[in-house]
């Protein structure tokens, strides 16, 4: 749960609604007949498409067991700070290390099924940290499901169940979308499975600072704790959003609320089936909207240039060696289109930016004191080129690891650390690390388990700067630095 302004951003996500309509024309996909104006829309057939496709996910993370660093009490029945007694306490200034036993966790959300083998679509904090996922279909039959790959930038992950002909969902073009189109809203709310609620598109391309991505559907179908991951359809019974938070002063419903647009979820599904991470182009650029820039230069009492426009993204900084530093934008300048699409703000910029890849091509259009400017460039990756990054595990240190020993820590007056075995062909080797080396920290992370190495070889893998910078010991006691290069490039 994220608090945003005085509200509740809820990572969950949707209460009937009537339906009376004002003047709207609708045609039916299921009957071919257009809506008389005035009349109520029918959903019926957008339901019935979309139910047996949306699953209720069940997230089980085990209890385990953990070791914990606890300050001791002086005023407890024994204290000897001073050691007198043998260092109860370790030599750790009254800090004692418990293994504590955290509890089972159980919690449940939606997803969306995509292909008839079963694959399915849903939110990344709905399977973040499960050891066990268990789907259930609108039919009651059960699948353990595994994970295929999640990407918390967007709050999407794909998971897969082993099954034939299952039933899906078409996936439908978010970009089609108006403001004022009826939707539906399909999930399992509060453990209630199969729950259908609607509302109309009540805006597109919202920014809300919750995710690194945003671009989101604003409804006012009702979304709730449990509803995260499910279907937001339109009436033609496509897929047109995955649900993923509420707008809300009480945590339950009682505003609006936002899904992930297919133009963004199709794209990144697509990379995690393939690659197993996102591929995700970068324009170069940092700014904000126009109209924020001006507001915030009011604010402050300063001079408000004239841009020539109201609408775009104003850029206040243009990166070295990027697509945009290419088309030859400088800072000041006003990003108003991309391959033809206006662009009013930078959720638009952002919608259209993330449904490229590194090396596609893009005509950007923009205003460089007030001329309007267009060129076509090739969009790179966070890492400067065009080439598939792949998350890394620890097969590409070319070594084995394991934990340091308890005599070797007791020697070298250390509580963790991993010590380095069986050195071949790989990044270790490059980096001039060889056997024995004891590795303590990896870019400014403790290295307590080789959980947390693979962990840091993975986010270091898929980062502007693929390296690992190693703090570590010889056996003999020498402290240590090494900058262990894991990218592509290298």
């Amino acid at each position: 749960m994220k608090k945003y302004s005085n509200y509740l951003l809820v990572g969950l996500c949707s209460m009937a609604l009537t339906l009376p309509i004002g003047e709207y024309a609708n045609a039916s996909a299921a009957t071919n007949k257009v809506e008389i104006a005035g009349q109520p829309v029918d959903l019926t057939y957008a339901a019935e498409k979309a139910l047996p496709a949306v699953v209720y996910i069940k997230y089980v993370q085990n209890s385990k067991t953990k070791t914990v660093e606890v300050q001791n009490d002086p005023f407890s029945d024994f204290f000897d700070p001073f050691g007198f007694f043998g260092n109860p306490d370790g030599g750790n200034g009254g800090v004692q290390k418990r293994q504590i036993r955290t509890p089972k966790q159980e919690a449940a959300g939606s997803g969306v099924i995509i292909s008839p083998d079963g694959y399915i679509v849903t939110n990344n904090h709905v399977v973040n940290g499960a050891d066990e996922l268990t789907v259930t279909l609108e039919d009651n039959r059960e699948f353990n499901a595994r994970i295929i790959g999640t990407d918390p930038t967007t709050d999407l992950a794909l998971i897969k169940i082993d099954g034939k002909n299952l039933p899906t969902l078409p996936i439908g073009n978010s970009d089609n979308l108006k403001v004022g189109e009826w939707v539906i809203a399909v999930g399992n709310p509060f453990g209630l499975n199969n729950t259908v609620t609607a509302g109309i598109i009540s805006a597109k391309a919202r920014t809300l600072g919750a995710n690194g991505v945003e671009s989101f559907i604003q409804t006012d179908a009702a979304i709730n704790k449990g509803n995260s991951g499910g279907a937001l359809v339109n009436t033609k019974g496509e897929l047109v959003g995955i649900n993923a938070m509420l707008f809300s002063e009480t945590g339950s419903y009682a505003g609006y609320g936002f899904a992930i647009p297919t133009a963004i979820m199709t794209k990144v599904i697509d990379d995690l089936k393939k690659y197993g991470t996102v591929q995700r182009a970068y324009l170069g650029i940092q700014g904000q909207d126009v109209l924020n820039y001006i507001n915030n230069l009011k604010d402050q009492n300063k001079d408000v240039p004239d841009l020539g426009t109201v609408d775009g993204v104003y850029v206040a900084k243009v990166e070295d060696n990027s697509a945009a530093s290419a088309a030859g934008i400088e800072k000041g300048d006003v990003i108003v289109g991309v391959d033809g699409k206006n662009i009013t703000k930078m959720a638009e910029l952002q919608e259209v930016i993330n449904s490229k890849h590194p090396g596609d091509k893009i005509t950007i259009t923009w205003l460089h004191n007030k001329k309007k400017m267009s060129k076509s460039v090739t969009v790179k990756n966070m890492q400067g080129n065009t080439k598939v990054i792949k998350t890394a595990d620890l097969d590409v240190l070319g070594a084995k690891v394991i934990p340091v020993s308890a005599d070797l820590k007791k020697q070298l007056g250390i509580s963790y650390g991993l010590q380095v075995k069986d050195v071949k062909s790989g990044a270790f080797k490059d980096g001039g690390i060889s056997n024995g080396f004891i590795i303590l920290t990896v870019n400014d992370k403790p290295m307590k388990t080789i959980s947390d190495l693979q962990d840091a070889v993975k986010d270091a893998s898929t980062s502007k700067n693929p390296v690992l910078f190693i703090t570590g010991e010889w056996p003999s006691g020498k402290t240590d630095y090494k900058a262990v290069n894991i990218g592509t490039d290298k």
